[in-house]
């Protein structure tokens, strides 16, 4: 007899996957919030804080050193401090801006402190060169030596490819940036002396509106003459001896 042949039934269809479960609104808000901090703790556009960031102090701008010879770091200072710290950055010690904008700081030194922030000047100059200009200008705050301009870098006011910008930078104890900009001498005391009165208020952390105390073209004219003469100078620092030089140069002018 023909064996017949019968067809094998087809296994069943796997059960169709369950729909996958909305989000929750408070999912998506979570997410958004995290969004946010990211954006907020990461430093702004190329690397350089801004206004609102939140940077991690730990290794942030490297080593430098007081002009006293003493290792720090931005960390370290952050610490030492009582509300935080403000950098003001010049270009090159004992030149007549720098000279300007290290006075006017001195100036208002006890306003500017009274609520806790502690200030520093920052420069590519070596200790011998920032001490001079210390002493002689009776500054009450120490100057910061930055010869690889690591901090001057990482606060965005290193130029390319070689120089410092003017500028000042401030930082909080929890390592928020209160301000971050360049200007001119006076202009850097301005930004610093409206923070001091948004922090007395409770108001601090919004971008400040940098105030021209001059009017501009005085002011471009002065920079553009500060500009030459610290050109001048950096080229005699970067000669033998240049440091030697210029306080050669620094005693005549005393004899005078």
């Amino acid at each position: 007899m023909p064996v017949e042949l019968r067809k094998r039934k087809a296994p069943p269809a796997p059960p169709p996957e369950p729909p996958a479960k909305k989000q929750t609104k408070v999912s998506k808000v979570a997410k958004a919030k995290e969004a946010v901090s990211k954006v907020k703790e990461a430093p702004g556009a190329g690397g350089k804080p801004e206004v609102g960031d939140l940077i991690s102090l730990d290794g942030f701008g490297g080593e430098i050193e007081t002009n006293d010879g003493t290792k720090t770091t931005l960390q370290a200072l952050v610490e030492e401090s009582k509300a935080g710290v403000v950098l003001f950055t010049y270009p090159k010690a004992s030149t007549p801006g720098c000279t300007r904008q290290a006075c006017l700081f001195r100036d208002s030194y006890a306003p500017l402190t009274a609520g806790g922030l502690a200030i520093y000047g920052l420069s590519t100059d070596s200790p011998k060169a920032n001490t001079t200009f210390k002493d002689k200008q009776k500054l009450p705050y120490p100057l910061l030596c930055d010869p690889s301009a690591t901090l001057i870098g990482a606060i965005g006011l290193k130029k390319a490819p070689k120089g410092t910008t003017r500028g000042v930078f401030v930082v909080d104890k929890a390592g928020k940036v209160l301000a971050a900009e360049a200007g001119g001498p006076e202009a850097t005391v301005s930004v610093v002396k409206k923070l001091v009165a948004e922090l007395e208020e409770g108001g601090a952390g919004e971008p400040l509106e940098q105030v021209d105390e001059k009017p501009a073209a005085e002011e471009a004219a002065e920079e553009a003459a500060e500009k030459v003469e610290e050109d001048v100078a950096e080229k005699e620092k970067d000669a033998p001896n240049g440091d030697a030089k210029a306080e050669e140069k620094d005693g005549e002018k005393k004899d005078e």
